[in-house]
């Protein structure tokens, strides 16, 4: 066993030097340390606290038990959703990847065994070999690339996030826009009740000689013009309950059971006409103000809300792009490795023989051992990598410019939905002043013009402004409501609802699981995002 012994103090000692060269290693590149925002407004302060419910479960402030079930659903089904967790998957079998390289990156064990008749004599020859490499992060090449995945891990969750505010706000966009597309139906079908009383009015008018046929025929267009806007209206509101099937991954008769099982209360308005005048058309004021109260969703957010700067930073885009940045600056630390010489240790265990007519040859060994270090340098390729270092340093930058793009867009999109959540609700006020004016003018046309002190003009004049102004008054109810949301989905609220639940279905993992050996990468404790990553 003496001439092993070489061998062993060869393999001991470079395995030493490989346990004490780690300490000593440089990681090449920028240490990323943060990202300066942009300025943000000055009335914005940073309260650093954490997300009040409001924002959080925002879609519950509109107290619509049919919008919570919606967005319940969507949550659980939606397919963006179920694809950005399937990422989240992905992004950490990089990362095992990349850790894997931090191990010996060459491990091969293998053999070989023959048989040759050279017509005199049979030779047999067997051969086991087991060959390691592995080479030195003295320059933090591969635990840049770790860095590197465990960036882009984080920015795929931040992107799940993402996709989960955006599909949450999806769902109350489109609700909101079926309901004002109910409270605009339900307003054109009683102005087709007031024209339809109208032109009765006028063909008795007409028949008695007291208006023309011209007069007749203006209340009739009127009519027809109101019975075709509801089917444009109709169109508007199947859109908007197949888009919500679309992003609850269900069939839209499941949709439309949740949206008749909450209906709204617009029967209490009571009867539209009057009866204090017979033989007069007279509109109730109060039956016409509550008339589709409770179909538009109606957020308790406040006007005056003040907002935190901090939520800016913590929505989850925001997030994505500042975990693109992490990750562009170690790849830029990687590339910079190959600027230098790589350092290897490499070793094979080997055991090789071959017999001749069933007798061991003599005079060879078996079993070797060969150990030692080894060094490569692209000396003459410096111009291609510092090219490839340029390259990756002006993507580093590039995503320095996407953040800031990113902030400064996120404080617009808030600025601009809270301004149109204020002024929209200005508005609504003011229609609905003129709502209430406008029927009172049509009741005092509709008295003038049946005791023949005005002509038809006037009183065709009120119907079309009434017809316009209630459908106004509807759409920007309606209005007002997406604003909210776009204010709460600006804020970034709504991610927050997954947290502790699984990111991939145990439907979806039980198929993956029959095709692939998944180990426990795919069990629930292991695909729970915690309570308080990332952004709180």
């Amino acid at each position: 066993m003496q001439p092993f012994r070489p061998f062993i103090l060869l393999f001991v000692t470079g395995f030493l030097i490989f346990l004490l060269l780690p300490a000593g290693c440089t990681r090449l590149g920028p240490d990323f340390k943060g990202i300066d925002n942009p300025p943000l407004p000055r009335q914005w302060k940073k309260n650093h606290a954490p997300q009040d419910e409001s924002i959080i479960s925002w879609w519950r402030t509109f107290n619509d038990p049919a919008l919570n079930t919606l967005v319940g659903k969507a949550c659980d089904g939606n397919l963006d959703i179920r694809g950005a967790g399937l990422r989240i998957a992905q992004a950490r079998a990089v990362l095992g990847i990349s850790q894997g390289f931090a191990l010996p990156q060459q491990q091969t064990l293998s053999g070989r065994a023959e048989s040759t008749h050279t017509g005199l004599t049979d030779f047999s020859a067997v051969g086991v070999n087991f060959d390691m490499g592995w080479e030195l992060d003295l320059w933090g090449k591969y635990s840049r690339g770790i860095e590197a995945a465990r960036a882009a891990l984080y920015a795929a969750v931040a992107s799940y996030d993402d996709i989960m505010v955006s599909i949450i706000a999806e769902v109350a966009r489109n609700y909101i826009g079926y309901r004002t597309a109910q409270e605009r139906l339900i307003y054109a079908r009683r102005n087709v009740e007031i024209q339809e009383r109208v032109v009765t009015m006028t063909e008795v008018q007409f028949n008695s000689g007291n208006v023309s046929e011209l007069d007749m025929q203006q209340a009739r267009s009127q009519l027809y013009s109101t019975r075709a806007s509801i089917a444009a209206v109709k169109i508007e509101q199947v859109k908007a309950a197949d888009a919500l099937a679309l992003l609850l991954g269900v069939d839209v008769s499941e949709v439309m059971d949740i949206l008749h099982e909450h209906a709204g209360k617009d029967e209490d308005a009571g009867p539209a006409f009057s009866a204090r005048r017979p033989g007069v058309l007279q509109l109730r004021q109060s039956a016409w103000k509550r008339q589709g109260e409770n179909l538009i969703p109606v957020p308790s957010l406040d006007p005056k809300y003040k907002i935190d700067a901090d939520l800016i930073t913590r929505r989850p885009d925001i997030k994505v792009a500042e975990y693109t940045v992490h990750a562009n600056s170690a790849k830029l630390g990687a590339s910079m490795a190959d600027l230098y010489p790589s350092f290897s240790l490499f070793g094979n265990i080997g055991y090789n023989n071959t017999d001749k007519a069933g007798a061991w040859l003599t005079g060879t060994e078996p079993l070797g051992v060969s150990i030692g270090p080894s060094f490569s340098w692209n000396i003459f390729n410096y111009g291609r990598i510092k090219n490839r270092i340029r390259l990756q340093d002006a993507v580093f930058e590039e995503t320095l410019v996407t953040y800031n793009k990113a902030v400064l867009a996120a404080v617009a999109e808030v600025k601009n939905a809270l301004s149109g959540y204020v002024l929209t609700l200005q508005q609504q006020r003011e229609n609905r002043k003129a709502l209430l004016a406008t029927i009172r003018a049509f009741n005092l046309s509709a008295i003038q013009y049946n005791e023949g002190l005005v002509s038809y003009q006037r009183l065709l004049t009120t119907v079309e402004k009434l017809t316009l102004i209630q459908d106004r008054f509807a759409a920007i109810k309606g209005k007002a409501a997406l604003y909210a949301v776009a204010l709460y989905k600006a804020l970034g609220g709504g991610w927050q609802i997954n947290r502790g639940r699984a990111y991939i279905s145990e439907k979806t993992a039980r198929r993956m699981r029959k095709r692939t050996d998944w180990g426990t990468f795919l069990d629930e404790d292991m695909t729970r995002i915690p309570r308080g990553f990332l952004h709180e």
